[in-house]
C-alpha cells in the first residue's frame, strides 16, 4: 500500500492589521485580523523540500498590509481583492481568506465622539470569509459573541423526564447567550457588491438577529435560534443560508431561605460551565442537498 499527500493548504495566520483612515480630521480605524490560506498542487514540497511554486506565508503577510494601503473598505471586499490577486498566480488552484474585525467606539468629550480617540468595544467581532475552489468565488459573513440577555419572556417545560433529571420546569427564565452566525451570500450578491452594500447588509443581518432574540416569547433556546434564522431568510432573497450557533448562558436562582429572605427572580448565579450549546442551519426548501463546499472551511459548526 503507498502513502499519499491528502487535501493540504497553507499560509499566514492571523496577521494583525490596523488601517487608520486621515483623509479628513475626523478620523477612522478599521482592525482586522487576517488569515490567508492557499491551496494547488504543492507535492513537491511536501514530499521533497521543492519550493519552487511555494509563495512564502510570508509574501502573504506583506500582501495583506500592502493592499490595505489603498483602503480596506469591508472586510468581505479587502479578502476578495486578496484572493483574487493570489488566484492569479497559475499554481493556485483555490483558498480561504479569513477575517476578524475588532470594534472601536468614539471616546466621547465635550458631549460628542472624539475625533481621533477611540475606545475598544466588547468581545462582539464581524466576521468574514473567501472561499476559492473550482466553482470560483463564495463569501461568508458574520458576527461572533454577541453577547445577548432578556430578563423575561423566556421559558422551558414539557421535556421528558427521567432518573437522571433534576432540572425544574419553568415558566420565566433569563435567556441569555452570545451569538455566533455565518451567512452565505448567493453568487448575485457578491458579483455586484461594493464595501458600503456589505456594511449595510451586515447592519441589517445584525438588526434582525437582536431584535428576533428581543421580541420573540421563547420557549427554548433552540426555537430563538430557528425564528432568529427565519428572519434573516425571510429578509433577503440574497442570502442562501444561515448557521448560528449559541451557547445557553445558564442564570440560577439564588436559594435565600437560609438568610431568612425570599427571592421572586431578582437573584442570579451566572454560570460560565459547562453550558447547552444550541447551533442549527436555516436554509430555503428546496436548496441542494449536499452541503455547500464552504461549510468545510470554517472550525466548527460556525
Amino acid at each position: 500500500m503507498s502513502i499519499v499527500l491528502g487535501p493540504n493548504q497553507y499560509g499566514k495566520a492571523e496577521v494583525r492589521l490596523v488601517r487608520v483612515d486621515r483623509d479628513t480630521a475626523r478620523h477612522r480605524i478599521t482592525d482586522l485580523s487576517v488569515t490567508s490560506q492557499l491551496r494547488g498542487d504543492f507535492r513537491a514540497t511536501h514530499e521533497s523540500g521543492d519550493n519552487a511554486g511555494v509563495i512564502a506565508t510570508d509574501t502573504q503577510k506583506n500582501t495583506v498590509n500592502a493592499f490595505a494601503r489603498d483602503g480596506v473598505g469591508s472586510p468581505e471586499t479587502f479578502l476578495l481583492r486578496l484572493a483574487r490577486h493570489f488566484l492569479q498566480s497559475p499554481q493556485i488552484t483555490g483558498g480561504r481568506w479569513l477575517a476578524e474585525q475588532y470594534g472601536w467606539e468614539r471616546i466621547t468629550a465635550g458631549g460628542e465622539g472624539h475625533d481621533h480617540a477611540f475606545v475598544r468595544g466588547a468581545a462582539e467581532r464581524r466576521t468574514a470569509l473567501v472561499h476559492a475552489d473550482d466553482a470560483g468565488l463564495t463569501v461568508l459573513a458574520g458576527l461572533r459573541d454577541v453577547t445577548v440577555l432578556k430578563s423575561t419572556g423566556s421559558e422551558f417545560s414539557g421535556f421528558p423526564r427521567d432518573r437522571y433529571t433534576t432540572l425544574p420546569e419553568v415558566d420565566d427564565r433569563i435567556l441569555a447567550t452570545d451569538v455566533s452566525a455565518w451567512w452565505r451570500y448567493e453568487p448575485s450578491f457578491t458579483e455586484t457588491a461594493g464595501p458600503a452594500e456589505y456594511d449595510e447588509r451586515y447592519g441589517a443581518v445584525r438588526s434582525i438577529l437582536l431584535e428576533t432574540f428581543a421580541d420573540l416569547h421563547s420557549l427554548a433556546l433552540q426555537q430563538t435560534v430557528y425564528a432568529m434564522g427565519k428572519a434573516v431568510l425571510e429578509a433577503f432573497d440574497d442570502i442562501a443560508e444561515i448557521r448560528l450557533s449559541c451557547p445557553n448562558n445558564h442564570h440560577f436562582l439564588v436559594d435565600l431561605e437560609p438568610f431568612g429572605l425570599d427571592n421572586p427572580g431578582e437573584v442570579f448565579f451566572a454560570a460560565d460551565r459547562p453550558y447547552g450549546l444550541i447551533e442549527a442551519a436555516v436554509q430555503r426548501s428546496g436548496a441542494p442537498t449536499a452541503e455547500h463546499p464552504v461549510w468545510s472551511t470554517i472550525g466548527g459548526f460556525v
